[in-house]
């Protein structure tokens, strides 16, 4: 499944914000997808991840009761809703799915296939 983000954009401290992130293929249903972050630095952290049917999710502790992820799999489409962001908020947004079927991704560590992201900017 490949996998592209949008949405991102510069914002002021306390707005918000709705990333896409748009699947193609037709076992798009049948994935985890989560979200990551990379500030500036090598590294990336876990935000947010939702099962293949959208019955569960996972959040990091920095973004619980600001963001929300969701999933339509009848347009192929995850998104993450972004209320009252912060500074520290600011970095490279990435999305990706699972190494296989049914697996939700939690952890950067092993993926190599990152796509190119797209960069949310909150301004302070």
């Amino acid at each position: 499944v490949q996998l592209q983000a949008s949405g991102g954009g510069v914002v002021q401290a306390g707005g918000s914000l709705r990333l896409s992130c748009a699947a193609s293929g037709r076992t798009f249903s049948s994935y985890g997808v989560g979200w990551f972050r990379q500030a500036p630095g090598p590294e990336r952290e876990f935000v947010t991840a939702i099962s293949r049917s959208g019955e569960y999710t996972y959040y990091a502790d920095s973004v619980k009761g600001r963001f929300t992820i969701s999933r339509d799999n009848a347009k192929n489409t995850v998104y993450l809703q972004m209320n009252s962001l912060k500074s520290e908020d600011t970095g490279l947004y990435f999305c990706i799915s699972g190494h296989q079927p049914g697996v939700v991704p939690t952890s950067p560590i092993g993926v190599t296939n990152w796509g190119k992201g797209t960069q949310v900017t909150v301004s302070s």
